[in-house]
């Protein structure tokens, strides 16, 4: 069964308290490339590097299953700074 946006989201929801999610699949939908913009406060004070690893950890199946995941990291007040 191919892996969702939705579920990637509900996932990343749950796992890292997510705040805002912004995922698309680049795949044509085979579901195995993925673009996301991840919003959470759990990626406070933490270097890039970490907070792909708390991506990855939350995404640790289901990364077995996708070829690409770019992800932007964000915190929510990083989030609010490039909104504006």
């Amino acid at each position: 069964m191919p892996i969702t946006v939705d579920y990637l989201k509900e996932k990343l929801k749950n796992d890292i308290g997510a705040t805002h999610l912004d995922i698309e699949d680049t795949s044509d939908g085979c579901g195995a490339k993925f673009q996301a913009v991840i919003v959470s406060p759990q990626f406070e004070g933490k270097p890039l590097l970490q907070r792909h690893r708390l991506v990855n950890a939350a995404l640790e199946a289901e990364m077995k299953e996708i070829h690409a995941f770019q992800m932007k990291t964000l915190t929510p007040e990083q989030w609010e700074k490039q909104k504006s």
